[in-house]
């Protein structure tokens, strides 16, 4: 049975570009750095206090690596306050802090151009 999320990969064109972003910017912490072939490395980085990891994985040239919407959310206890903390670093957001009747939700970009939302629960 499927038990949890092991990893997201994330594109990136920009592998150190990416990893200065996750790391310095959102506050991710290295789990692997290593070579994957002759052109690429894995990096895995850990989340604080998650299990699931995320992956900077330059795309192979057969794949499409343009930057979109990713699927991913990141769950934080109050949006406005991490919009307010990240923007303060220098995350770009494209949609600020939006109210529902589900919950808070904003979105930002990453340098690849891929799409992420930071959401209430």
């Amino acid at each position: 049975m499927i038990k949890a999320v092991k990893f997201v990969t994330v594109p990136a064109k920009d592998q150190d570009r990416s990893l200065a972003y996750f790391t310095e910017k959102l506050g991710f912490a290295i789990a692997t750095d290593q070579p994957f072939t002759d052109e690429q490395r894995w990096i895995e980085l850990r989340i604080p206090s998650a299990e699931t990891r995320l992956v900077l994985f330059s795309m192979s040239k057969e794949m499409d690596p343009e930057g979109k919407m990713t699927g991913v959310s990141f769950l934080t206890n109050s949006v406005q306050a991490t919009y307010e903390e990240l923007a303060a670093r220098g995350v770009e957001f494209v949609q600020e802090p939006q109210e529902a009747d589900w919950g808070t939700a904003a979105v930002f970009k990453d340098p690849e151009g891929n799409l992420f939302v930071l959401s209430s629960r």
